[in-house]
C-alpha cells in the first residue's frame, strides 16, 4: 500500500516539502537528505521505510498517518518549542542546510540523545519512574489515543509490561479493546503478541473472543514477521497464515552423503544454539535484511545525477551500543556475504526457526556447544580444529580478507532439493530470485561507483571555481 502525500506535507526534521520516507517508530514523514542520516542511526535508533517504494502492512501505514497527523513530531521537539529556546540560539534544521554537518548533528541530537524531548522530575528510582509510566501506558492503550502512548514509550514505559495487579501486558488490554493502531504501535516498540496473560490467553485470542479478525488476523502476522521478512526476501512470497501455513522454505539437501564435514560441523553449531542466542542471530539477520532492501530502494530513488558521498547507501549495520562488541562484530560482517552465501544463511535459519517451533528434536545426539557468532568472528576455526578462542573486545575492523562464516562457506556446497517446506516454492523460483539478488547488488555497485565518479569531478570543479573569480 502506497500513501498519497498530501501538499502541506514537509519533513519532519528540516521543514523540506515532499518528504518520501516514514520513520515507522518515530512516526514521523522524512525527507531524502534526512532519511540518509536517520539509516546510518541503526534501526535501534530509527525505522525507515519509503512511503511508495515498500510493501506497507496497511494498518502500519495508517497508524505512522495517524501520529503525523496528530503532531507526534511535537514529542521529539518539545523544548523546540518553548520560545526561550530561540534566545538561546536552538533551532531545528532548515531544508537549505547542509546535510552534513548540519542535518546530521540535530537528528542525532533529536532522536539519539533525545535532547528535546519532555523530562520528568529526577527520582531517585528510575524502575519507580518506568513501572508507573508502563502503567499509565497500560491504561492508555484502550482509547485511541496514540500520541499519547507514543509519548509514554519515549518517557520510559515498557511495551511488553506485565501488570502486577491485572495480570496481563498492554498489547493484551488493546487487543481486547480492538485497538489495531496502537496494537501496531506497541508492536514497533517490542510488544510480543504470543505473550500469555494470568489465565494464560494471548492477544491473538483475545481479539478473536472480542470479533476483532483483522486484529486477529495482524497479530499472527506481526508474531512471524521475522520468519515472514526473510522468506519474502528470498521468494517474494509470505506464508497463508489464515489457512495455518507459517513457513515458507527453499529446502536444501540435508543427506549425510552431500554434506561434507565441514558443512555437518557448521549445521551442528547453529542447531546447537540455545533459543536465546538463535533469536538473537536471526535477529541480526533480518536487521541485515531490512539494509540490504531499503539500500537498493534507495538508489533507486535517488537522483543519480547530483548524487554525493554524504547520502550513499549505509555499508554495513550500525553499532548498537547495547549489544556486545561481538555481536557487533558479526553484524558488520553480514554485509560482506555475497547474494549466495547470505540467502544459504538465511534458510538455514528459516529452517532451523520451524524446527524450534515444532519442537522436532536434533538429527544428532550430541550438541556442539560452539556459539554461531563465534563462527562469524572466527572463520578459520573449524578448518583448523583450533579450540583456542579469540578475543571478541576489539573493534570490527576491515583488515579481515574474508569475513563469511563457515556456515555459509560449508553450505555453499549444498545442492537445492526440490522438495520444499509448507509452499510451493520450485527451484527454480529460489534459482530465478537468488539472481536477480545478485543482479541487484550489482547494480547497487555500478550507482556506488558512479557516484563516486560524480563526487570526484565535483571536486575538480570546486577547485576551478577559485581561479575562475580571480580572473
Amino acid at each position: 500500500m502506497s500513501k498519497r502525500l498530501r501538499s502541506s506535507d514537509v519533513c519532519a526534521d528540516c521543514s523540506g516539502p515532499d518528504p518520501s520516507w516514514a520513520s515507522v517508530n518515530r512516526g514521523t514523514f522524512i525527507c531524502d537528505e534526512c532519511c540518509s542520516v536517520h539509516r546510518s542511526l541503526g534501526r535501534h535508533i530509527s525505522q525507515v521505510r519509503h512511503l511508495k517504494h515498500t510493501p506497507w502492512p496497511p494498518t502500519l501505514l495508517q497508524m505512522v498517518e495517524t501520529l503525523y497527523n496528530n503532531g507526534a513530531n511535537s514529542i521529539w521537539e518539545h523544548s523546540l518549542l518553548d520560545p526561550a529556546s530561540i534566545m538561546s540560539g536552538r533551532r531545528k534544521a532548515n531544508p537549505q542546510d547542509k546535510v552534513h554537518p548540519n542535518k546530521a548533528e540535530f537528528i542525532r541530537a533529536k532522536y539519539q540523545m533525545l535532547a528535546f524531548v519532555h523530562r520528568l522530575p529526577c527520582r531517585d528510582d528510575d524502575s519507580v519512574t518506568a513501572k508507573d509510566l508502563s502503567k499509565q501506558l497500560h491504561s492508555s492503550v484502550r482509547t485511541g489515543n496514540l500520541e499519547t502512548c507514543l509519548r509514554l514509550l519515549s518517557l520510559g514505559a515498557q511495551a511488553n509490561f506485565f501488570h502486577p495487579e491485572k495480570g496481563n501486558t498492554p498489547l493484551h488490554v488493546a487487543s481486547k479493546a480492538g485497538q489495531i493502531l496502537q496494537a501496531e504501535l506497541l508492536a514497533v516498540y517490542g510488544a510480543d503478541p504470543g505473550t500469555q496473560d494470568s489465565s494464560g490467553k494471548t492477544p491473538v485470542d483475545y481479539a478473536r473472543q472480542g470479533g476483532h479478525h483483522e486484529l486477529a488476523e495482524r497479530l499472527v502476522e506481526i508474531q512471524y514477521e521475522l520468519t515472514d521478512r526473510l522468506a519474502f526476501y528470498l521468494c517474494g512470497r509470505k506464508p497463508d497464515h489464515k489457512n495455518g501455513q507459517h513457513f515458507i522454505i527453499p529446502q536444501m539437501a540435508d543427506s549425510s552423503l552431500d554434506l561434507s564435514e565441514l558443512a555437518k560441523a557448521a549445521k551442528k553449531k547453529l542447531q546447537s544454539l540455545n533459543n536465546h542466542l538463535f533469536e538473537e542471530l536471526a535477529m541480526d539477520v533480518y536487521d541485515e535484511v531490512d539494509r540490504r532492501e531499503t539500500d537498493a530502494v534507495w538508489l533507486a530513488t535517488q537522483n543519480h545525477s547530483t548524487l554525493v558521498t554524504e547520502t550513499t547507501v549505509v555499508p554495513f549495520l550500525p553499532v548498537n551500543p547495547e549489544y556486545s562488541s561481538t555481536r557487533n562484530q558479526g553484524r558488520q560482517k553480514l554485509a560482506r556475504f555475497n547474494a549466495h552465501e547470505f540467502a544459504t544463511l538465511v534458510i538455514d535459519i528459516l529452517s532451523d526457526a520451524k524446527r524450534r517451533q515444532q519442537g522436532s528434536p536434533l538429527s544428532s545426539s550430541k550438541d556442539n556447544v560452539e556459539l554461531i557468532l563465534k563462527t562469524i568472528n572466527n572463520q578459520h576455526s573449524i578448518e583448523s580444529q583450533d579450540n583456542d578462542q579469540p578475543d571478541y573486545d576489539s573493534v570490527a575492523s576491515d583488515e579481515d580478507t574474508d569475513l563469511e562464516t563457515t556456515a555459509s562457506k560449508a553450505n555453499r556446497q549444498k545442492s537445492l532439493d526440490s522438495d520444499l517446506s509448507d509452499g510451493p516454492v520450485t527451484v527454480q523460483e529460489f534459482m530465478e530470485v537468488k539472481n536477480a539478488l545478485v543482479a541487484s547488488e550489482a547494480k547497487i555497485q555500478q550507482l556506488m561507483k558512479v557516484n563516486n565518479n560524480l563526487s570526484d569531478e565535483l571536486r575538480i570543479m570546486q577547485k576551478k571555481l577559485p581561479g575562475k573569480d580571480a580572473n
